[in-house]
This record gives C-alpha cells, sequence and structure tokens, in this order.
C-alpha cells in the first residue's frame, strides 16, 4: 500500500515533511508568509485584515521581553518562534485542539524541535522559559480578547486570567496587511538572530 504524501512544498522550494521534519527544510522566509496569512480566532476579529499568527508572535515576543527583562536574545527568538508550526498546520482554536487529540501535539513539538534546531535553539525548551512564554501569550491573548475579538475584560480575565496592565502598557493592537506583517516578523527574527 502507497503511504499517503506527508510532505509540503514551500514557497522557497523545501520540501517539509510534516511527519519527520528536519531543520535543513526550514526557511523563516516561508514561516513568516505562512504566518502573515493564517488567521488567529478563526478569523472573528474586528478589522479590515485578518489578525494574523505573526502579528500574534511578534506581540508575545514583545510582552516577553517585558516578563524576562534580562532575558537573552535567544529565549526572545524562542518566543518569536512559539507558534512557528503553524505555518504549516495552521492555527486551532483551543476546543477544536481538544477535540482533535493528541495527534496535533505531537505534530506541534515535532516541527517545533526542527524549527528550534535551525535557528540554535534547543530542541526542547528549559521548562521556565517555556512557562513565561506561556504567560506572555496568554497575556496577548487577553490583549486580542478585549482588543479586536469582541470580549469584555471580565469575560477575557475568565479565560485568560487578568494581565498585570504594567506589562501591556503603550500596547496596542494595529492590524497590518500580511505583506506587511511578514516582513515584520522577518524583520525580527533576523535582529534576534544578530544578537546570539
Amino acid at each position: 500500500m502507497k503511504q499517503p504524501r506527508a510532505w509540503q512544498r514551500m514557497l522557497s522550494g523545501r520540501r517539509l515533511d510534516l511527519l519527520d521534519p528536519t531543520p535543513v527544510d526550514i526557511e523563516v522566509e516561508d514561516i513568516a508568509h505562512g504566518l502573515a496569512f493564517v488567521a488567529r480566532w478563526n478569523g472573528q476579529t474586528q478589522g479590515d485584515f485578518a489578525y494574523s499568527v505573526a502579528e500574534h508572535s511578534l506581540l508575545v515576543e514583545e510582552i516577553y521581553g517585558r516578563l524576562a527583562l534580562k532575558a537573552p536574545a535567544k529565549w526572545r527568538l524562542a518566543a518569536l518562534l512559539h507558534d512557528a508550526p503553524e505555518y504549516v498546520i495552521g492555527d486551532m482554536i483551543s476546543p477544536v485542539k481538544a477535540a482533535v487529540g493528541p495527534g496535533y501535539e505531537v505534530l506541534d513539538e515535532r516541527l517545533s524541535a526542527a524549527i528550534h534546531i535551525r535557528f540554535g535553539l534547543p530542541a526542547k525548551l528549559p521548562t521556565a522559559v517555556k512557562k513565561q512564554i506561556k504567560k506572555a501569550d496568554k497575556i496577548s491573548a487577553w490583549m486580542e480578547a478585549t482588543q479586536i475579538a469582541g470580549f469584555s475584560a471580565k469575560e477575557a480575565d475568565g479565560f485568560f486570567g487578568a494581565p498585570d496592565h504594567s506589562l501591556i502598557n503603550g500596547l496596542k493592537i494595529d492590524l497590518r496587511a500580511p505583506k506587511a506583517a511578514r516582513q515584520a516578523y522577518i524583520d525580527r527574527h533576523s535582529d534576534l538572530l544578530s544578537q546570539l
């Protein structure tokens, strides 16, 4: 019996095997392009453009930097890349992930490991770093919920926890066209790599 095709051709020309990804088949341009076109919140956000995973990743990295003021550039890079596998597997809202089961998580972990290795990070992040990135992710979700997804602050507090507002002072979600989000992601990635 013939195996089903498990690879995807990227715009860079790379063929990424989704079941057995290798770091050599990963390019930041492919990640940035894919994430710029993947909508968070299943596209149910206000504005003229979908709120992309690229935009979300930039916000999480910024919040992480505020949480971990002395974090080295490699952990800020890990924060930027925290949802990078979604460039090929998409962004599923939590209820859908729960319905799909553990298979999604296994795929996500394999892709994350290959992406981390490709950009000089350990395949598995230290637990403390992962927890802080998750905290930044929840704060970002709270901001998204209240600024562009129609949630009240009270409602968002219930789902994501009330954030420390000093961490988000001056941060506002401004939706950009995919082309601008893609370039901002590439630029920030390049900046962080130059600091390693």
